[in-house]
């Protein structure tokens, strides 16, 4: 599908050094969420570097501030852009201002937040994520404003502050006023999805994975309480025995693999890039779906989309090799596929454990998975402008497999895209919350066009779907 918008197109032409330093100085900014765990007195003032962040975006995209509404929820920030017939609100664009900590900066070719700018890249934590996402959104519609573009219809910007540590004071309350006012937009976008070179097996040519849902989210703890003592006379069972084979068990017994609607479709659009075995295969989809179920479990990237994902990821217990503990604990993490629940999780746990002395529990934030609407003419606009700014990449859907703000907005639009035309290797995607996150100045030049092509279509509905309005 052609969004016929006159613009030039942005593969391999890299953004200019004033744009670049626009985003630097926003990395520069340390917008860093933290569970209130992991705070300490060496930590920047987090208030204080939103008030900059704040101000920086203030001072460089001025028509923006005077020409939208714009209310703060905390460091949260909920613009509107009034449509001409304001009735109807055409898009909810979502980016999220906070950002991971750097735990080894020295580890870093440059410092985290130092925002350097050369000649290829714009260095420094938020980078990917999500930081450029806000700027090139806030870039796009500077420049609409500039060119003189209204939207048909509402839109909103909705820039959360928390959105690593679960968005519950920024997201969820700028998704709360949305539904006061009634809203129901036509698209909801926000991140997840990127453009991967080479990491789909057997598929050439990089792939767009437009993400129309989530998988749900629960960490449940294992905890242990026995008679501690001294190591030399240990009982039958000590607490760490005790967790350990119980996170065995668990971790030994992943929960079933089950293809999707959404994987269906998936396959569906790689199937004509596949060789020719995969492509009968999957012409066979239907009857086959278990050894496909089996193919993609086959690598983590693509088991994730089959199955409920088991992680223990923490495990305590214990002060001295020669005590023995008296209590011990164990986290073990969930993205919970579509089909599954929370609440079969925990039962799933249970069966596994099979041991009475093992409480089993969930602990902090949990999320059930959102249902994935099939693709509409929403998703076919984010799609066509997809091939316009970056020819010749497959175009499929999928779903995000960790959380995102995205999730308190599900019921506020009728299509839900998570995407981003950045295009990254395995191991650029290694770097988003791990060393020398950067972006390529041409990717975040393609972001700004797609935004700014989007913008635009949105403001000109019949011209962006090849239609003539009627006269």
């Amino acid at each position: 599908m052609s969004t016929n918008i006159e613009a030039r197109p942005s593969s391999g032409v890299p953004v200019d050094d004033a744009t670049a330093e626009r985003l630097a100085t926003a990395l520069r900014c340390v917008t860093v969420s933290r569970e209130e765990t992991d705070e300490t007195s060496e930590a920047p003032d987090t208030d204080a570097e939103f008030v900059r962040l704040a101000a920086h975006l203030e001072r460089s995209f001025p028509r923006v501030h005077a020409e939208l509404d714009m209310e703060k929820f905390g460091h949260s920030r909920l613009y509107t852009w009034p449509g001409a017939d304001p009735a109807r609100t055409a898009a909810i664009l979502l980016a999220h201002q906070d950002v991971v900590p750097a735990s080894d900066p020295q580890r870093w070719t440059h410092p985290p937040f130092d925002g350097v700018v050369d000649q290829e890249f714009i260095w420094g934590r938020g980078a990917i994520d999500d930081k450029s996402r806000v700027l090139a959104i806030l870039e796009a519609v500077e420049s609409a404003l500039a060119a003189g573009v209204r939207p048909r219809h509402t839109i909103y910007l909705a820039f959360g502050h928390d959105e690593e540590v679960f968005g519950n004071t920024g997201a969820a309350r700028m998704a709360a006023r949305l539904r006061e006012r009634g809203v129901r937009a036509d698209l909801l976008l926000d991140e997840g999805g990127v453009i991967t070179d080479g990491i789909v097996n057997d598929v050439r040519v990089p792939v767009a994975t437009i993400m129309l849902g989530e998988k749900g989210y629960a960490t449940v703890r294992l905890s242990v309480s026995e008679t501690g003592g001294h190591s030399s006379m240990p009982g039958r069972q000590t607490a760490v025995g005790r967790l350990a084979r119980a996170v065995s068990r668990i971790q030994d017994d992943p929960m079933p693999l089950r293809v999707t609607p959404v994987v269906t479709d998936m396959l569906a659009r790689l199937r004509p890039h596949l060789p020719t075995v995969k492509r009968r295969l999957l012409g066979f989809a239907g009857a086959a779906a278990p050894v496909i179920a089996r193919i993609m479990a086959a690598t983590p990237q693509t088991e994730a989309m089959v199955r409920t994902t088991t992680a223990p990821t923490v495990i305590r217990g214990g002060v001295k090799a020669n005590v023995l503990p008296q209590q011990a604990e164990a986290l073990i993490n969930f993205r919970i596929l579509p089909g599954d629940s929370v609440d079969s999780v925990l039962a799933h746990c249970r069966r596994a454990v099979r041991d009475e002395g093992v409480t089993i529990e969930l602990v902090g934030m949990s999320s059930e998975p959102t249902p994935a609407a099939a693709p509409g003419p929403a998703f076919d606009l984010v799609a066509g402008i997809t091939a316009e700014v970056a020819p010749g990449v497959a175009v499929t859907t999928g779903l995000v497999p960790g959380a995102t703000d995205s999730r308190h907005y599900d019921d506020l639009a009728d299509t839900r895209c998570n995407f981003a035309p950045v295009q990254l290797t395995a191991a650029d995607l290694e770097r988003i919350h791990g060393n020398d996150e950067r972006l390529s100045r041409v990717n975040y030049a393609r972001l700004i066009d797609f935004n700014r092509r989007l913008v635009t279509a949105l403001a000109e509905p019949d011209r962006a779907r090849g239609r003539q309005e009627p006269r």
